[in-house]
């Protein structure tokens, strides 16, 4: 139970929507009870995500890789003193907007190396445990990943160039 929170993390990165991770989150735990007398120890937290993410790739096996269109949204958590300031609020808004959309653009075995990593914390042998891949390619996905979200958070969207440049 302490690994729900990484779990629906996890699971509602990869599959782009509440509801679905919810479902995710909650068959992985079936499975991970129905499963439990296979756990030979060690690290529950990795185990248990482990389960998380084959679940959804399970699923989206199972649904014909239906694209998931919902996008989830966060609470902005602000200091005080600027949580009363309306223009900070738009652009913290704006900006988490921006990164959550480069993120959800990336492929998903670089989207979920990103998420275990920058987000969840895991080492690099841990989050090879989870995927069940060499560190090496934790590692060089890690890297591709890293090198796209940057490519797109400094070179905005066309769409968003040419309103840019509308309003100048």
């Amino acid at each position: 139970m302490p690994h729900l929170a990484a779990a629906y993390n996890l699971a509602r990165w990869l599959a782009n929507n509440d509801q679905d991770a919810e479902d995710i989150v909650q068959e992985a735990t079936l499975r991970a009870f129905k499963f439990f007398g296979s756990f030979k120890g060690g690290d529950g937290n990795i185990w248990f995500l482990t389960i998380v993410r084959n679940t959804f790739y399970t699923q989206v096996s199972q649904k014909g890789h239906q694209k998931q269109t919902t996008i989830f949204d966060e609470e902005l958590h602000a200091d005080s003193s600027e949580a009363l300031n309306p223009e900070t609020i738009l652009i913290r808004q704006a900006d988490i907007r921006h990164i959550k959309e480069a993120l959800m653009e990336l492929p998903p075995e670089y989207r979920e190396v990103i998420i275990l990593r920058e987000i969840e914390e895991f080492s690099y042998r841990e989050i090879a445990e989870i995927l069940g891949i060499p560190i090496g390619t934790v590692m060089s996905r890690l890297g591709r990943a890293r090198k796209r979200l940057q490519y797109r958070l400094s070179n905005p969207a066309p769409e968003l160039r040419k309103s840019l440049s509308d309003d100048l």
